[in-house]
């Protein structure tokens, strides 16, 4: 390959030295020169020179010209506002237009403060206005959704939330509507902004029209800590900043990591923090009362009671994890449970493969592949949202993206990837199989990816396993069921084993998940309010850090006590269990060397090739005749976290089966139709919706809504008399 051409370009009189086709605001920044812009985004694609903000002037053209749209030519020669006359009086009328009808609202935006337009306006503006007459004026807020206001007098038509929507989310909901003075962005029909992504707008809006509606009166800047850390509601481990008043989280903003998640965070990561503040969070631990229900009780009695039934149950033992848990915790507790109280069963969150250390790659070489092969029945967006954006990324660079599996396409691609979503077990092993078979170990962007449910689920496998060297088989009876975090409290699977077993303790963040089946409740803490590690989907070491103080003990804390009492040395802080953890299984990497922005790092003994013996079936096992293969998914906007924020109750999944067009028009089915969904027995009635990303052969219905279901099922039109009346 050979070397890009190097051109000179001279800013200011500065030279700079960058290959040909450099845009000229990355070139300013080369020789030292900053030209400001509102517009300008590099993540939403080619520039559209819409602000003017970036106007400079560049010998051998007559007019100003904006420099986002421009490209380093050899010989070019640019003067900016601070060296051109010209140019300063270009910058000071757009502002002037833009501030036209902007209000003077700072002192009560959300924005002032942290506002590209004030600091613009300060360093670059005419710093006086010659307008005298009444500046025009808009109905405000609008909520374009319930999670997103809108103050269009604030708006400067930038059009980055519109050119996000069409360009990197590709929901085509946000659009401009009207003409000049009165032009705004809006919504079709007024239906509120909905999809996994919108909440991007709000950071990329440079001024105060797009604000999230939470923050909304809430803290200004100077008030304010902004905490780095990383988001725990998925296996993509997406950086973000944590922003904190009195010690309180007020708002979530992305932390552009560019391998990671490229500056973008979903709706979920960034307005599901509110469940911090649940009305039924458990701050005090709980013990079963006969015939009176719970009463709570004080950390010493809790911790006397824990041990009671620990001891009481000793070698009867099963723990329900959830994958929620930091390296840390997990490790603490399987130190505990395995070392103090001897060789258990544990029932880990999901199949973790170490065969896919063989196949690792940054989620970036994704946008970079010439290949992707999506395999697995779960949209990509319910499991793992970013992954879904980096996916889009691809197709617009030229990508070929396959969702089903052609060998000779990928064997002959120059840089293939492979990713796995769902349903059910053994997906690590089965893509890292795929992997091998295709011969891409070894191959430069060539690499695999599986999609958890849970968001540490390697790291809680690499730390239970460091606790013992072989896993006990399950006692033939369960004296004492351990059920740690929500997640697994919410499990219909962990709920049957509580019903087989003698006592249940379960460490719980909210009232209503462990009530009528938990004999002692011990308070839960979330990833916003912890220090440790997570492991995400690539298999990437990221650091928490505590953003907020939790308003009970930390997992850590009460853990090492009552590890003490047996007899096992757990340290309550995070950085000492690292360490322990970290000479076991990360290579002896020191806490504070995991970085803000962690690099993604090999695990040691990983081997250049792994053979699988057996392939198991990508898509399941299909229906019987007329049925279709039932696939019950975990979607985005599920779960404990999201059911307590009220801003995000418009995103849960709708009562609905999706399906192929060709399955929907074998059975007479139209988009809309109430359809009645059955299987061994059990049926529920839910509103038909087609759609071109279901695979032909598969019935895509939420979890929450699959009730009772399981394996094939038949749809057929409901039965006249039950068809609701609208």
């Amino acid at each position: 390959m050979s070397s890009q051409e190097l051109v000179r370009v001279t800013v200011d009189g500065r030279d700079a030295e960058v290959p040909k086709g450099t845009g000229l605001i990355e070139t300013a920044l080369a020789a030292g020169v900053e030209i400001p812009v509102f517009c300008y985004e590099p993540r939403l694609g080619p520039p559209v020179g819409a602000c003017r903000m970036c106007l400079v002037e560049v010998d051998g053209m007559p007019k100003l010209q904006a420099g986002c749209t421009l490209t380093a030519q050899d010989g070019m020669v640019v003067r900016t506002a601070a060296t051109s006359e010209k140019a300063a009086e270009g910058q000071h009328g757009t502002l002037e237009f833009i501030l036209v009808n902007h209000p003077l609202d700072c002192p009560v935006c959300d924005k002032g403060g942290e506002c590209p337009l004030q600091d613009l306006t300060f360093r670059y503006g005419p710093g006086s206005t010659r307008m005298s007459f009444e500046k025009l004026t808009f109905e405000k807020p609008i909520p374009i959704s319930p999670a997103i206001s809108l103050d269009r007098e604030r708006c400067i038509l930038c059009y980055r939330c519109t050119r996000f929507s069409e360009i990197v989310s590709e929901d085509g909901q946000l659009v401009a509507a009207d003409r000049g003075a009165l032009s705004v962005i809006t919504t079709f029909e007024d239906e509120p902004y909905r999809g996994a992504f919108t909440g991007n707008v709000t950071e990329l809006c440079p001024v105060g029209a797009l604000l999230p509606t939470q923050y909304r009166f809430e803290a200004r800047p100077w008030e304010i800590v902004n905490t780095p850390t990383v988001c725990g509601l998925c296996a993509v481990g997406c950086n973000v900043s944590a922003t904190v008043r009195e010690g309180k989280v007020k708002r979530i903003l992305s932390r552009n990591h560019p391998e990671v998640d490229e500056g973008w965070i979903c709706d979920k990561g960034r307005f599901a923090f509110t469940h911090l503040r649940s009305t039924d969070r458990v701050v005090d631990p709980l013990r079963r009362v006969r015939r009176r229900g719970f009463e709570p009780v004080s950390w010493n009695e809790a911790l006397d009671e824990a041990e009671r039934l620990l001891r009481a149950a000793q070698g009867r033992i099963v723990t329900a994890l959830s994958g929620s848990e930091t390296v840390e915790q997990a490790y603490a507790l399987g130190k505990l449970l395995r070392r103090g109280l001897g060789s258990h069963a544990a029932m880990l969150p999901e199949e973790v493969s170490e065969a896919l250390d063989a196949y690792r790659l940054p989620l970036s070489a994704i946008r970079d592949a010439s290949v992707v092969v999506v395999l697995g029945d779960v949209p990509v967006v319910e499991r793992a949202p970013v992954v879904d954006l980096w996916i889009r990324a691809a197709r617009h660079t030229g990508a070929t993206i396959l969702t089903e599996l052609d060998e000779d396409a990928v064997r002959n691609a120059e840089r293939a990837v492979l990713v796995w979503s769902g349903p059910g077990g053994h997906g690590g092993a089965t893509v890292a199989a795929l992997a091998e078979r295709l011969g891409l170990a070894g191959r430069p962007g060539c690499g695999a990816f599986f999609l958890p449910e849970s968001p540490n689920a390697r790291g809680v496998s690499d730390a239970w396993a460091a606790c013992c060297d072989e896993e006990a088989e399950g006692p033939e009876s369960i004296g004492l069921l351990v059920v740690s975090g929500d997640e697994a409290a919410g499990d219909p699977n962990v709920r049957s084993l509580a019903e087989q077993a003698d006592a249940v303790l379960v460490v719980s963040m909210f009232h209503g998940l462990a009530a009528g089946w938990a004999d002692l409740v011990l308070p839960g803490t979330s990833y916003l309010e912890r220090d440790g590690t997570y492991v995400n989907l690539e298999g990437r070491l990221q650091r928490l850090r505590r953003a907020a103080v939790p308003p009970c003990p930390d997992e850590l804390e009460w853990i090492s006590q009552l590890a003490a009492r047996f007899g096992v040395e757990v340290s309550p802080h995070a950085p000492a269990t690292f360490a322990e953890v970290s000479g076991l299984v990360y290579g002896g990497l020191s806490f504070g060397d995991v970085g803000e922005q962690a690099p993604l790092r090999g695990y040691a003994g990983a081997e250049a090739h792994v053979v699988e013996p057996t392939l198991p079936e990508p898509h399941g096992r299909a229906g019987r005749g007329d049925e279709l293969r039932l696939v019950a998914y975990k979607p985005l906007f599920s779960g404990a976290a999201v059911e307590r924020v009220a801003e995000l109750q418009f995103q849960r999944p709708a009562a609905e089966v999706a399906l192929a067009r060709a399955d929907a028009r074998a059975r007479k089915i139209a988009g809309g139709d109430l359809v009645t969904v059955s299987a061994d027995g059990h049926s529920v009635r839910l509103r038909a919706r087609l759609s071109a990303d279901v695979r032909p052969g598969v019935a895509l219905v939420a979890a929450e809504h699959a009730r009772g279901l399981s394996g094939p099922v038949s749809l057929a039109l409901a039965a006249p008399e039950e068809v609701e009346a609208p």
